[in-house]
């Protein structure tokens, strides 16, 4: 069976993992509240000693950016916030997670491993989070209409790194 990206949830019966550090915020569903969003995800990574250089910092930051920018593109809804929430577990594997939530139900975005027809530009956001995320997903908001889409990165030497052909497995 190949892995996709995109499971919702840890294995059944697992505990959940404790959050070790935690940062959360509402952001104004505007491109320059994405910029900030991504921007603030980048220093407190750098703050919790993954460095602006580093390749979680970087690769966590660029999810974040596409999960931003689709908020405010596919997820707005007039008057309404995003909501980004960026924590790190303990305990094995260590995890970094970005959840973007906003108050859209209608436009949920397909959990596929397969390329946008032609010429688009329109989802190759979420293309580059599953190629780069160890696993993430779209979930219903828990506290309201909307939906949360999460993505995850293992930190290195936690666990085996995901295979890069189980990101795309059409391509195999």
């Amino acid at each position: 069976m190949d892995h996709m990206n995109n499971e919702t949830s840890p294995a059944p019966g697992a505990a959940p993992r404790p959050v070790r550090r935690e940062f959360a915020m509402r952001f104004t569903s505007s491109t320059r509240g994405a910029r900030l969003a991504r921007r603030l995800v980048s220093h407190r990574l750098d703050s919790w000693g993954h460095p602006y250089t580093g390749n979680a910092n970087e690769t966590l930051s660029l999810i974040t950016s596409e999960l931003t920018a689709n908020a405010v593109r596919h997820g707005h809804v007039a008057g309404r916030d995003f909501h980004l929430r960026l924590f790190e577990t303990a305990g094995g594997p260590r995890t970094l997670r970005v959840e973007v939530t906003d108050t859209r139900t209608e436009r949920v975005p397909l959990l596929t491993a397969q390329e946008t027809p032609g010429d688009e530009e329109s989802g190759r956001g979420l293309l580059i989070v599953a190629q780069l995320a160890t696993r993430w997903a779209v979930a219903p908001r828990a506290d309201g209409p909307g939906k949360t889409v999460w993505a995850e990165l293992w930190l290195p030497g936690e666990a085996p790194a995901p295979s890069p052909i189980s990101h795309f497995p059409a391509n195999a």
